[in-house]
Order: C-alpha cells, then sequence, then structure tokens
C-alpha cells in the first residue's frame, strides 16, 4: 500500500517538475511571439475574394491601406432582423461617401458559408465588404471590449474609426442620419 502510494507520488512530481522545467525550446518561443503579433492584427477574408487586414493601434483599430479614411466596422448576423435592415443603410453611405470611407461587416456567425453572405448581401442590397474568416469573432470581441459593452452585446454593433481613433459606435438599427452626420463631422464637412 505505501509502495503505490510512494510510485504514486514520485510519478507526479516528475509530472509537475517536467511542466515547471525552465527549458524553453525555440520553437515555443517563435510560437509566443507569433501570438503576441496575431493579437494586434487580424486578417479578414472577403467574401470578394480580398484579404483585409485590420491592426490594433492604442485604443483604436486601422485597416491597413485606408489611411485618413473612416472604417465602420458593423458587427452583424446573417439571421438578425435589425442587421437586415442596416444593411441598406450602410451600403448607402458606402456609396455616398465612396471616397472617404469603407464599411466592413463582420459577421460572427461562425463556419458560415460565403455563399450564404453572398445571398445575404444580394438579398439586403450590402454593397460593401463582407468579411467571413476564422479571426471575425477575435476582431468583433476586441472592438466591443474596447467599447466596453460586456461579453454579451447586442447585434448589430457599429464602430467608426478614423486613424485608429473612434468616432462614435451604435448598438442596434441605427438611423442612416445618425451615421451621416458623424461622418461628415469626422471629415470636417
Amino acid at each position: 500500500m505505501i509502495g503505490k502510494y510512494i510510485l504514486t507520488l514520485s510519478i507526479l512530481s516528475a509530472i509537475l517538475f517536467q511542466g515547471c522545467s525552465e527549458n524553453k525550446d525555440k520553437k515555443s518561443i517563435h510560437n509566443s511571439a507569433n501570438e503576441m503579433v496575431s493579437a494586434t492584427q487580424y486578417v479578414l477574408s472577403g467574401i470578394d475574394k480580398k484579404q483585409y487586414i485590420v491592426k490594433k493601434e492604442g485604443d483604436g483599430f486601422v485597416l491597413e491601406g485606408a489611411k485618413d479614411k473612416i472604417v465602420i466596422f458593423d458587427i452583424f448576423a446573417t439571421w438578425c432582423p435589425p442587421c437586415r435592415a442596416t444593411a441598406t443603410h450602410l451600403s448607402s453611405i458606402q456609396e455616398k461617401y465612396k471616397d472617404d470611407v469603407i464599411v466592413i461587416g463582420i459577421t460572427i456567425e461562425d463556419k458560415i458559408e460565403d455563399s450564404k453572405l453572398q445571398d445575404f448581401a444580394q438579398k439586403y442590397d450590402a454593397r460593401y465588404v463582407l468579411v467571413n474568416s476564422d479571426q471575425n469573432r477575435r476582431l468583433s470581441d476586441a472592438i466591443v471590449k474596447e467599447l466596453k459593452l460586456g461579453e454579451r452585446y447586442p447585434i448589430p454593433t457599429m464602430a467608426m474609426y478614423k486613424n485608429a481613433k473612434l468616432v462614435n459606435h451604435y448598438v442596434g438599427a441605427t438611423q442612416e442620419e445618425f451615421i451621416d452626420s458623424d461622418i461628415r463631422n469626422a471629415l470636417g464637412k
């Protein structure tokens, strides 16, 4: 009986001390560095087959290649009625300010087919970038965390940034006039 106890204790001790060893290999250090980079960068795949890279800068987010443009992140789901209603307004905004604004729709639905997003775009007139990536949820959670909306946030949630500075955010279906007014103010018009 005591022999089994000592054997079990010895095995557990060996396992514990093995895990606490300070011998780190280069691979785990490399992985940690990659995790740090990926924590501040999000590579999103659009249904237009383009890649969009979003980076965290300070308290905000920027879209690579969109310097001085306003970026509106629309966090939505295809099954959400207010999200569907918002799509037409965001398309109108995108068209009206095509040189100054980029709207990016970030679906929170896991493993949704691109064809379902394309159907959503066609049915609800979503004429802006829609992304469908395994990093969608990470980015939407990071945006919502910065907005301090909690872990269980409502959709649609939109966040408007210019040069990584938050211009405004909107929770729920929002009238186009409010978004338009904030864009004009951010553009100095």
